[in-house]
């Protein structure tokens, strides 16, 4: 049964899951690489960004890991795909990643302005949804055969799911550092009335990772 799934999220200590001002020379906002300290290093992040085998293992990598487990599509919002903003001025940004994506599924891309799917190396291919969250969803679930979907940032995105109580479960790494501004993940959020509860919690020397998993939601 396919289980809908945030993985590997990090959000700062002030509750940011991005940076401000975003743009070509800092893709996730101004600050926002700082989050992630504890993914890049990892034998997992290493892997699917630079294709090498190198890298660190332990707890970070064991969440970084699980996050490529069992995913047979992703979701994700514009911004996670382009700096780029409104109508799509030509069809030349294939994404941040190059020809071969981390992402080597079907990858749906909320926006307001369509344009032909992209077909990318390493059984990547990019698909842009203009209809919404629950369209893209059920495109995702379909795509993904069986096994679960992945939705990716950015926050927004994340909370238009959660409000729509579509997400089963979700790992948040919380990392020690403080952004002051940004997009803040939990911004209008009562993860409690939600149905979500804490199963698993647990610290590494640069992230503690959490894991919420949605009452009556899906094991996974």
């Amino acid at each position: 049964m396919t289980t809908v799934r945030v993985e590997s999220f990090t959000i700062s200590l002030d509750g940011y899951g991005a940076g401000p001002n975003q743009d070509i020379n800092n893709p996730m906002g101004v600050g926002g690489a700082g989050l992630h300290q504890w993914a890049f290093p990892t034998r997992t992040f290493q892997r699917a960004l630079m294709g090498s085998d190198q890298g660190t293992t332990g707890i970070d990598d064991d969440f970084a890991a699980r996050g490529f487990t069992n995913i047979g599509a992703w979701i994700i919002g514009r911004n996670m795909f382009s700096p780029i903003r409104g109508a799509w001025p030509d069809m030349n940004w294939k994404g941040w990643w190059g020809e071969n994506p981390p992402y080597h599924v079907p990858v749906f891309i909320l926006t307001h302005h369509g344009r032909p799917s992209i077909q990318m190396e390493g059984n990547t291919t990019f698909h842009f949804v203009s209809g919404g969250i629950h369209e893209a969803l059920d495109r995702a679930r379909m795509a993904a055969n069986g096994l679960d979907v992945r939705i990716g940032g950015g926050p927004n995105i994340v909370q238009q799911y959660l409000c729509a109580g579509l997400i089963d479960e979700m790992h948040f790494a919380i990392a020690p550092v403080l952004l002051g501004s940004g997009e803040r993940l939990f911004e209008g959020v009562d993860l409690q009335a939600l149905g979500y509860e804490c199963v698993r919690f647990v610290a590494s020397e640069k992230a503690t990772h959490v894991v919420l998993r949605r009452l009556g939601g899906h094991d996974t």
